[in-house]
């Protein structure tokens, strides 16, 4: 009941908050087409192009705001409603991920240390709760060990808080570099730009709340194991 009070709850609100949040501005200024009429994955070209990053590939995905790239195979896959459309939530988004494959492109730390973060989360992801939950269990019959197992699985949960954390400015800086992008290489005009980047700071929103939701959630899991108690 206390987690259900203190963590999950405030968690889901906030998390819902913010996808209603996104869905709602990107349904708004979808209906918005910019005035040169450039499709997003036009838009994600040219602003990669005038960086001197040719080297990246742009391809359509199914699915709706399933936009993403993908460093690996330097490849930017923008979801139907972007690739081909001309509306500001289109460009906007477009040029947001074309933003990470510039990090990508110049070295940017934070997106490297997001990428060394994966195979960690690979791992501890998997295996942090059921450790908790062990942790739990165990420590009504051995609370010393359940302790024990419990701060173990902490440890594990942490690197999930770190990579959502790590995740806060790797998203805040690619949608700095669209904003000024999409202006000085003419895809959008000056009073055009709020628009597109009011669909950016709803997005963020999702990432901020995905990181307050999981710091909480450690901090929970810490006060269990009796680390934050006096």
């Amino acid at each position: 009941m206390t987690y259900m009070m203190l963590v999950m709850l405030p968690s889901m609100a906030l998390s819902g908050l913010a996808s209603m949040m996104v869905k709602k501005t990107f349904a708004k200024y979808e209906q918005v087409p910019t005035r040169r009429g450039i499709t997003g994955a036009e838009a994600a070209r040219i602003m990669l192009e005038r960086k001197g990053v040719t080297d990246c590939t742009i391809e359509p995905i199914s699915g709706r705001l399933s936009d993403h790239y993908d460093p690996r195979s330097k490849t930017l896959r923008l979801s139907e409603p972007v690739y081909r459309a001309t509306s500001l939530s289109a460009v906007g988004v477009a040029c947001h991920e074309a933003g990470h494959a510039l990090q990508h492109a110049q070295g940017y730390k934070w997106l490297k240390m997001r990428s060394n973060l994966v195979p960690v989360m690979g791992l501890t992801s998997k295996a942090s709760m059921p450790v908790i939950m062990v942790g739990f269990m165990m420590q009504a019959a051995a609370p010393v060990l359940g302790q024990w197992v419990l701060l173990v699985g902490c440890a594990l949960f942490a690197a999930a808080v770190l990579f959502s954390v790590v995740t806060l400015p790797v998203e805040w800086d690619a949608s700095a570099r669209a904003k000024t992008a999409m202006v000085e290489a003419g895809i959008v005009s000056q009073d055009e730009v709020a628009g597109a980047g009011r669909v950016l700071n709803a997005a963020f929103l999702t990432y901020l709340a995905a990181a307050i939701a999981s710091i909480m959630t450690l901090l929970y899991y810490l006060h269990r194991a009796g680390l934050l108690r006096r």
